[in-house]
């Protein structure tokens, strides 16, 4: 006889809290938090970053090589044109992820989802890691020389989202069943009804 129901109900909540699928949901859903948080505040504190991204393009706190300097943008214009492109980005990003966020949440419960919500938390990710790994470190911690800077250096902040991004594409990318597998019935009672009907075969047998 299988375990009554009430008896298998918080076991099986307690191992589906477990699963990949919702460490995927819950990781996609920190990173989309996170870039969203970001857009948010650079639209409605647009002078702040602003003025980072405007010292980084100019290179006026770098150490001034004149073997790099020709490098430096010098227009006002590009720079603010750089930073809207930014908060774009940023903003799509966190679009994508939200929406990849609510498809693992589905997926939970409709494993058939599992591979939209990877698919949409894939393009959210690799929009991260390209724009704070060939963005922030690439072109602005090298081509713009921001490491020279200690006014205007966001290597460490980017290193941090890129490495948060990478975790969370790798896990949503490990292999895992849609379901948790149903418990197994009760061997004792099965072993019990077992018995009693081989008493009973037994019973006819000699009588």
């Amino acid at each position: 006889m299988p375990t009554p129901a009430h008896h298998t109900r918080p076991a099986e909540r307690t191992l589906a809290a477990g699963t990949l699928p919702v460490a995927a949901t819950l990781l996609t859903g920190t990173v989309a938090f996170y870039i969203t948080l970001v857009a948010f505040g650079n639209i409605t504190d647009f002078g702040t970053n602003q003025q980072f991204v405007r010292h980084v393009l100019s290179m006026d706190t770098t150490f001034k090589d004149d073997n790099l300097m020709w490098r430096a943008v010098e227009s006002t214009a590009v720079q603010d044109a750089a930073y809207v492109g930014i908060i774009v980005w940023e903003t799509l990003a966190g679009l994508i992820l939200v929406a990849a966020t609510v498809l693992w949440v589905r997926a939970l419960r409709r494993p058939a989802l599992v591979r939209l919500a990877r698919q949409a938390g894939t393009i959210g990710l690799l929009m991260i890691l390209v724009l704070f790994g060939v963005g922030f470190i690439g072109v602005g911690g090298e081509w713009f020389a921001m490491w020279q800077s200690k006014a205007w250096n966001g290597l460490d902040a980017a290193t941090r989202v890129i490495t948060l991004a990478g975790i969370v594409l790798v896990v949503t990318h490990l292999p895992f069943t849609g379901t948790p597998a149903h418990p197994a019935p009760d061997t004792q009672d099965t072993k019990g009804t077992q018995g009693a009907d081989g008493e009973e075969a037994a019973a006819g047998a000699t009588g």
